[in-house]
């Protein structure tokens, strides 16, 4: 029997739940939809939309190997994508379909929408949980609803992981090749290739993307390993200074699924013999990242209201957020005047990726400083990040905002400035993308006087740290205020 396998943001062989599966009980074509204008509408990054693209040559090299075709067909959106992947069906003879889940609300609707189309068509739908380590919905409390408190969901996880995680799979043994007999047109690795060459990165970015980005599980892996061998035993020590090479940056390829989170924690497991929580305290605070990855997407799959841009936290939204557009445009080019968010939103603008740190300093930034809502920072990252991943990327946005689940409590406000002296305690991040202030001091770099700033050519602050930060604990106060006075006149009511 025939089977197609619709691979969406699980472009790799190896680990890969829907794939494995559709292999193992019959003859399987595999088949990317190719969306743009649905990547405009979510606001995919230039950056990932080439990673993806080139991901997709790659990986259908691999799937050659196993005599799997891949044909990467066009499409228009979500809404059309369903017929697509039918009339693709019907055209093959394909009786079953198989695919991986996501958790956005749209792309679940999607899913829906395909599984009511094959209904009618008579064609079998499969679907498998493939970007989490356990099933969403699994790791619940005892009266079944989601943990909101991420040490209360790590501790439950851990308990029940070597129960509910999912298997690991190794790739599938070669099947015999498929015939594509077919007037069914797809995109050929020269025209994905032309796709990708029209997104004209440099317009977009400073670096080369190809470089700074290969595509290829074969380079996830590489990757992956030289992390665990050479930089995870020094993790917990190195991982918030954005000036050293600490952190693994494998978030791009988590994000399109080049690599898998499974694949992660086994790698990190083997390396700390078999523990998740004890021994190398570098592997455990890596492993623990892994698991906040994990939280969110279980967030994500239980509240459908975070993909409707609201909080998770419904009574932030009378807080009065700001929506100035100038000082926004400020904060995206990085001229704010405080050197450290304004090194990390460069970086994130010439590189398409920014420090796990410095988001978190650049997102209180906009949220605590400016007052600007949280949900334009949120947009501006994912037209940016390469690895521009929803769960994620609303989950840290909340946190910073303090108006999402387990948030950081909203009197807890970074200072840039410290944060500077602390975690680039020699300026050379700054240095690196502030090249105005090359020539200023260690001492000086990290708060130029007004004076070296106009010397330099360099912004002066747009708000006062503690005036600014002041104002946002009475505005987060007032609202806690009026919570229980409400609270209490309906109580005594």
């Amino acid at each position: 029997m025939r089977n197609l396998v619709w691979l969406k943001s699980d472009l790799r062989v190896s680990d890969n739940p829907a794939l494995t599966a559709s292999m193992a009980s019959g003859e399987t074509l595999a088949v990317f939809v190719l969306c743009p204008d649905q990547w405009q509408v979510h606001n995919v990054s230039a950056a990932k939309q080439s990673l993806v693209l080139r991901q997709l040559v790659s990986l259908r090299r691999d799937l050659a190997a196993l005599n799997v075709p891949l044909l990467v067909v066009q499409g228009d959106s979500f809404q059309s994508l369903p017929r697509r992947l039918v009339d693709v069906s019907q055209k093959f003879g394909v009786k079953r379909i198989f695919w991986n889940k996501e958790y956005e609300l749209n792309e679940k609707r999607c899913e829906q929408a395909l599984s009511n189309l094959c209904q009618d068509a008579l064609i079998s739908v499969y679907g498998y949980d493939d970007s989490v380590l356990c099933a969403p919905g699994s790791i619940v409390k005892l009266d079944g609803s989601s943990y909101k408190v991420f040490s209360a969901f790590k501790r439950a996880l851990l308990k029940d992981i070597f129960l509910k995680m999912r298997p690991m799979y190794p790739a599938p043994q070669p099947q015999y090749q498929f015939d594509l007999h077919s007037d069914i047109k797809f995109l050929s690795d020269e025209d994905i290739l032309r796709i990708e060459g029209s997104l004209k990165l440099d317009q977009y970015y400073t670096i080369n993307m190809h470089e700074r980005w290969p595509a290829g599980e074969e380079y996830a892996h590489s990757q992956l390993e030289q992390f665990i061998q050479e930089r995870s035993y020094e993790y917990d020590k190195r991982r918030d200074f954005p000036g050293e090479q600490g952190t693994s940056v494998l978030s791009p390829y988590l994000a399109i699924g080049a690599i898998s989170t499974r694949q992660c924690l086994q790698s990190a497991v083997n390396e700390n013999r078999g523990s998740l929580d004890e021994g190398q305290p570098g592997i455990v605070s890596w492993i623990n990242e892994l698991i906040w990855r994990e939280f969110y997407r279980h967030i994500l799959a239980s509240d459908e209201s975070l993909c409707r841009f609201k909080p998770f936290k419904p009574e932030t939204d009378n807080l009065p957020w700001r929506h100035d557009q100038q000082q926004f445009e400020l904060w995206k080019v990085g001229k704010t005047g405080y050197p450290i968010v304004d090194a990390a939103m460069r970086q994130l603008n010439e590189t398409g990726w920014m420090h796990n740190r410095l988001r978190m300093v650049v997102s209180m930034f906009l949220t605590k400083h400016l007052f600007i809502d949280w949900r334009w920072g949120e947009w501006y990252f994912m037209s940016k990040l390469v690895d521009g991943d929803f769960a994620s990327n609303n989950g840290g946005w909340q946190w910073s905002a303090s108006t999402g689940v387990d948030a950081v409590p909203y009197f807890r406000i970074f200072n840039p400035t410290r944060q500077s002296i602390r975690f680039d305690p020699d300026g050379n991040f700054i240095r690196r993308f502030v090249p105005e202030l090359r020539s200023l001091s260690s001492k000086h770099i990290h708060q130029p006087s007004n004076e070296q700033a106009l010397a330099l050519g360099y912004a002066l602050p747009m708000v006062d740290h503690k005036e600014a930060t002041g104002q946002t604990k009475l505005y987060f106060s007032q609202l806690n205020t009026s919570l229980v006075t409400k609270g209490s006149a309906i109580a005594s009511a």
